[in-house]
C-alpha cells in the first residue's frame, strides 16, 4: 500500500550542531602541546608497562579521540578519551562501555580490547575528560574495508563492491553473524545497561541495573538541544513501557527542538499526527511481542567498520569495538535484521554450526525471528522508535497502514484523543512562531 503521506528525515537543529563544534573545538585547543602529550605518554606506560617506542598522532572517531603508544615488545595500547560537545553522557559512556567489554571478555568468544585502567574526569589528565586505557588490536582493515568498493574515497559512503569474491562476502557475512549470535545469547530481566560487582574479580553476577543508554539520546541532547533531564532515567521492566517512553521521547522532540523542526505548518500537523498515533500504538501494547522479556544484549552502534580485520588472511575477524552504546533491549530489537545488512542465511547456518557443538539452543536462534521481523514490518517499528530524526519518513511508508489500514490524514486524526486534537491548532502555532523567530535571527 501506498503511504497516505511521503515524509523525508526530519533535520538537526543547526544550532545545536554548531555549539556542539564549538564544545570540540575549544577542547581540541588542550591537546596540541607537547606537554601534554608527554603526560599522555606517561600515563599510558604507567598502566601498560614496559619500554615505550612510539606515541602516536591522535586519531578521531566518531564519538571518541584516541592515542596509541607503542612499546618495544611489539604490543600498543590506547587511551580513549570521549569527545566534549560530541560524546554527551561521558563518565556513563565509559562506565558503561567498560562493563559490557568485560561481560564480552567473560562470556563470549569475541575479542575486544582489554581494559587496562579507566576513569572520571576527576583523575583527568590536562582536564580532557574521563578516558578508558586499553590494549590495542593489531589490524590494517575492518570489515567495512572488506564489503566496501574499493573507489569510493574515505569521506565517502560505503557501498558493497559489486565484483566482491563470493567467498570473501560469506566469510565476511558468517564472522559478523557469529558475532551477533553470541552477543545476544544471554538473556536479563529488565532492559537496560550491565554491570556486575566491579570490586570483585570473581563476581559474574551481569544485571541490568541502569538506565539504557543509546546513540539516540546522545544526538537527541547534541543534535536536538534536548534537555537530558527529559530523557529515561531507570531501567524498565516490560518492553511496552520501553517502546511508550521512547514514543514519548519522540513527541518531546518534536516539541522541543526549535529550529529546522518542521517546513511548515502542514509538515508540522503531519508530524504530530504521526507520534500520536505511534504513541497511541505504545499504549494499546501493540508494539511488542515480548512484553516480559527475554530482554537482550543490542548494540547501537554494532556495525562493519567497528569489526576489526587484517586483509593479507583474508579479512579474518581479530576483534571489535565500539560497545558504549551496547544495553539489554526488547526482544523485538534483537530480533531485527541489522540495519545495515539483512543476514538471516549467514546465521542461520552459523545457529546450525553451533547447535550440532552443543554450545546454544534453539531458543537462542535468531535467523527465523529476524525474517519474521523483516516481512511482519516489526523491523520498520523497532527502527522508527530508535532513530528520532528518521521517524516521520519510516511511520508513513512503513508502519501507518500496518496498522490502521485505508484512510487519510482526517481519518488519522480522528483516532487521536480528544486532548491530543485539542491541542493540535497551539502546537502547530506555537511552532511556527519558532521558525519565524529562526527566520528573523538570520
Amino acid at each position: 500500500m501506498e503511504p497516505i503521506l511521503p515524509a523525508s528525515r526530519m533535520k538537526f537543529d543547526d544550532v545545536a550542531w554548531d555549539r556542539s563544534d564549538a564544545i570540540y573545538a575549544a577542547w581540541k585547543k588542550k591537546l596540541f602541546n607537547k606537554d601534554v602529550f608527554r603526560k599522555i605518554g606517561d600515563f599510558i606506560v604507567k598502566h601498560r608497562r614496559g619500554p615505550p617506542d612510539e606515541l602516536f598522532s591522535p586519531q578521531k572517531g566518531a564519538f571518541n579521540l584516541i592515542f596509541r603508544m607503542k612499546f618495544r615488545d611489539g604490543g600498543s595500547a590506547i587511551i580513549r578519551f570521549p569527545i566534549p560537545g560530541i560524546s554527551v553522557f561521558a563518565e556513563e559512556k565509559v562506565k558503561r562501555e567498560v562493563s559490557v567489554m568485560r561481560f564480552i571478555e567473560r562470556h563470549t568468544s569475541i575479542r575486544v580490547p582489554h581494559v587496562l585502567h579507566y576513569g572520571m574526569t576527576e583523575e583527568s589528565l590536562a582536564g580532557l575528560g574521563p578516558f578508558i586505557v586499553m590494549e590495542y588490536i593489531e589490524n590494517d582493515a575492518d570489515m567495512g574495508d572488506a564489503l566496501n568498493t574499493p573507489s569510493l574515497s574515505v569521506e565517502e559512503r560505503c557501498v558493497l563492491d559489486p565484483d566482491i569474491d563470493e567467498d570473501r562476502l560469506r566469510s565476511v557475512y558468517s564472522d559478523m553473524a557469529d558475532i551477533l549470535l553470541q552477543f545476544s545469547r544471554k538473556s536479563f530481566d529488565q532492559i537496560g545497561s550491565i554491570t556486575n560487582n566491579e570490586e570483585g574479580d570473581f563476581d559474574d553476577e551481569w544485571v541490568a541495573s541502569h538506565r539504557p543508554l543509546t546513540i539516540n539520546m546522545n544526538e537527541l541532547v547534541q543534535l536536538a538541544d534536548f534537555p537530558a533531564h527529559l530523557l529515561p532515567q531507570t531501567t524498565f521492566k516490560t518492553a511496552s513501557a520501553y517502546f511508550l517512553a521512547l514514543a514519548e521521547m519522540n513527541m518531546t522532540h518534536l516539541s522541543i527542538q526549535r529550529n529546522d523542526a518542521i517546513d511548515s505548518a502542514e509538515d508540522c500537523r503531519r508530524k504530530y499526527i504521526a507520534r500520536c498515533l505511534f504513541r497511541k500504538l505504545a499504549r494499546e501494547n501493540r508494539l511488542c511481542s515480548y512484553d516480559n522479556g527475554p530482554f537482550k544484549l543490542v548494540c547501537d552502534d554494532f556495525r562493519p567498520t567497528n569489526v576489526l580485520a587484517n586483509s593479507e588472511y583474508g579479512y579474518k575477524v581479530v576483534g571489535a569495538i565500539d560497545w558504549e552504546f551496547a544495553y539489554t533491549a526488547p526482544a523485538e530489537f534483537a530480533y531485527s535484521p541489522p540495519a545495515w545488512l539483512l543476514l538471516e542465511q549467514e546465521i542461520e547456518k552459523r545457529e546450525t554450526e553451533s547447535i550440532k557443538r552443543g554450545i546454544m539452543s534453539e531458543d537462542d536462534c535468531l535467523s527465523q525471528r529476524m525474517r519474521e521481523s523483516w516481512q511482519t514490518g516489526d523491523f520498520w517499528v523497532c527502527y522508527a522508535a530508535r532513530r528520532s530524526w528518521a521517524f516521520d519518513m519510516l511511520y508513513w511508508a512503513k508502519i501507518d497502514r500496518r496498522f490502521f489500514g485505508e484512510g487519510d490524514l482526517e481519518d488519522r486524526f480522528q483516532l487521536l484523543t480528544e486532548e491530543e486534537r485539542n491541542g493540535i491548532d497551539e502546537f502547530v502555532h506555537r511552532k511556527m512562531a519558532e521558525k519565524e523567530e529562526r527566520r528573523l535571527r538570520e
